[in-house]
């Protein structure tokens, strides 16, 4: 039986890799178009992550929630770190905040235009994060938390995630806002607004985990 699983798995290989298959090409690409039309915007990923597969969005978002949640509440209980080793060096204080300066636009950037080029939401957040995180290694722990309750980023993120979840479901009846022109910035009904407010919930998200890390188990 091994040999008959071996040689099927040749098959199958030398099929995928020199037999073309024309057939599938064109349907691949009947379907991109169709999702670009029915979405508005020409990256079909974001037609595909907030339209076409929202609910998964949408539990993604609340599963990255509970995630904070959870490092919040396990590490409630430990001792904070009595001392946190920081960068002290001044070459090592202006690269790393010249990355979290030129991370922190690149989030922008994927934020705004996300849903007319590759990128999105989730990378935007991701981006966000790791400026902060940057940040906060050339940073006094007690400056970052105090920047955080100031402007209530923890209100903002659970804010963040209550609005996704209404238009989530305002688009899931059957109520879109008008596509625009396609490939203009301000097109796709509400695809725009919910890959921003991922990106939110995201960079949030992250900063909340980064003061939490840090506070019990310190830089490095």
């Amino acid at each position: 039986m091994k040999w008959i699983y071996t040689l099927a798995a040749i098959a199958f290989a030398i099929k995928m890799v020199i037999i073309p298959n024309t057939a599938s090409s064109v349907l691949s690409l009947d379907i991109v178009e169709s999702l670009v039309r029915d979405g508005g915007v020409p990256n079909a990923v974001s037609v595909v992550i907030f339209r076409n597969r929202l609910y998964d969005t949408i539990y993604e978002v609340i599963v990255f929630t509970i995630a904070i949640m959870g490092a919040n509440f396990l590490l409630a209980t430990e001792k904070p770190a009595s001392k946190i080793h920081q960068f002290t060096d001044q070459p090592s204080i202006i690269l790393a905040r010249l990355g979290a300066t030129i991370t922190a636009l690149v989030g922008i950037e994927l934020a705004i235009r996300g849903h007319l080029s590759p990128g999105g939401g989730f990378a935007a957040g991701v981006a966000g994060g790791t400026a902060i995180g940057l940040i906060a290694i050339t940073s006094s722990p007690e400056w970052m938390q105090a920047i955080y309750r100031r402007w209530q980023a923890a209100t903002w993120e659970k804010i963040s995630v209550l609005v996704f979840i209404v238009l989530a479901a305002i688009t899931l009846s059957g109520f879109e806002l008008p596509h625009g022109e396609l490939g203009a910035l301000f097109s796709g009904g509400i695809l725009p607004i919910l890959n921003i407010l991922v990106a939110v919930k995201v960079a949030l998200g992250s900063w909340a985990v980064i003061l939490v890390f840090i506070r019990y188990r310190g830089l490095l």
